[in-house]
């Protein structure tokens, strides 16, 4: 299955982003949940957190060579 590509996104408030996608929609995603996985996030730093890049194409949300959330676990893990 498809998925919608990730438009944008922005931080809200604490480890919460707010996704926009090329269907239209938005998801709020915490991410504070992932911060107990040490291979995801090991510097559990807000700043480091908020400094992100969309991929090119908009299939996920990058900090580094090693740490992204797809646009699949965000459109089906989000809140409305």
């Amino acid at each position: 299955m498809l998925y919608p590509k990730i438009k944008s996104a922005q931080v809200i408030d604490n480890y919460t982003l707010l996704v926009h996608f090329s269907n239209h929609k938005t998801r709020k995603y915490n991410i504070q949940k992932l911060l107990n996985k040490p291979t995801f996030f090991p510097p559990k730093n807000f700043a480091f957190c908020k400094n992100f890049q969309i991929d090119p194409s908009g299939s996920g949300i990058i900090w580094n060579d090693e740490i992204d959330i797809s646009e699949h676990e965000i459109w089906i893990n989000g809140t409305h």
